[in-house]
């Protein structure tokens, strides 16, 4: 019988999660979880993997609630949403493996200068697209800011 790779007791760079994605660095850091970024060994791409912080891991409240947060993001299929790819929900902390997004927040974008009216006009009219698709799906964003708003070069919009 194949053993499961052992579960790390700390996320950091370097180390690999279930024998099949290894941390690269850190992209951000929230109140519950960090996110990484992580080259998945066997297909050689690169992915964002958000893990609860080790301190939550058997926390009554906060596992179930990354639970519904993976199940949340999984559910939504929208161009404007980001992909969920891979969860894991066993042994040691969960993890939830996204599409990694290449580009600037909406925060590091504004912050030289605000953008022209008809771009902030097109960036809202995505936001707010993506908001009333979740919200009719019954899913409602608890963490919109302008650090998790990601403006990518998409070859269909600028």
């Amino acid at each position: 019988m194949a053993s499961r790779p052992e579960h790390p007791k700390t996320f950091e760079p370097g180390v690999v999660l279930d024998g099949r994605y290894r941390l690269e660095s850190v992209l951000g850091e929230g109140g519950v979880g960090q996110v990484f970024r992580a080259r998945h060994l066997q297909l050689g791409n690169d992915v964002a993997i958000k893990v609860l912080q080790t301190q939550y891991e058997d926390h009554s409240a906060m596992r179930p609630r990354f639970l519904r947060e993976a199940q949340a993001m999984a559910a939504l299929k929208h161009p404007h949403i980001i992909t969920i790819t891979d969860f894991q929900t066993g042994a040691g902390p969960p993890y939830i493996v996204m599409e990694l997004l290449e580009g600037l927040t909406l925060r590091e974008a504004t912050a030289p200068r605000p953008f022209a009216f008809p771009r902030a006009r097109r960036i809202l009219e995505h936001i707010l697209d993506a908001l009333s698709y979740a919200h009719g799906k019954g899913f409602v964003h608890r963490d919109l800011k302008p650090d998790n708003i990601f403006l990518l070069d998409l070859a269909s919009d600028d």
